[in-house]
């Protein structure tokens, strides 16, 4: 498969992020077209509950088909790529109007989830969960 090469000189950059995972997102005024890595999104992601995460911040603002987005994710799983993409759309389309702040930060779009896998402790076999105890 080719590489979809786009124009985004007059765009806005933003950069999201969620666990692992790190989203480079460019968004300029077009006609809906989403462009992860390469691919088309329907074809990077392939749950529907993904889809209709990264698409929220366009349905919460009333505009689904007047921004084209490029975006590249590395790192991290399927779901936590998804939070760093809503993550960056949303910063990237403060950069655009800053009066939709109030409408994203009340759907706490904005703000970077910092939760993140806790570190494995040494004597245990994970962060909290401890080895099978044997009495004899």
């Amino acid at each position: 498969m080719e590489k979809i090469k786009l124009d985004f000189k007059d765009s806005k950059y933003a950069t999201g992020r969620r666990k692992t995972s790190v989203a480079k997102v460019w968004l300029k005024k077009g006609t809906g077209k989403f462009y992860v890595n390469g691919k088309n999104l329907d074809e990077y992601f392939s749950r529907a509950n993904h889809k209709m995460q990264i698409l929220r911040p366009f349905e919460i603002i009333n505009q689904s088909t007047e921004y084209d987005v490029k975006s590249k994710v590395i790192g991290g799983g399927q779901t936590g790529q998804a939070g760093a993409l809503v993550h960056g759309i949303s910063r990237a389309l403060l950069k655009f109007d800053e009066n939709l702040k109030s409408t994203l930060r009340k759907e706490k779009l904005t703000t970077r989830d910092s939760r993140s896998v806790e570190r494995k402790k040494p004597g245990r076999a994970k962060a909290r969960r401890s080895y099978q105890f044997s009495k004899r």
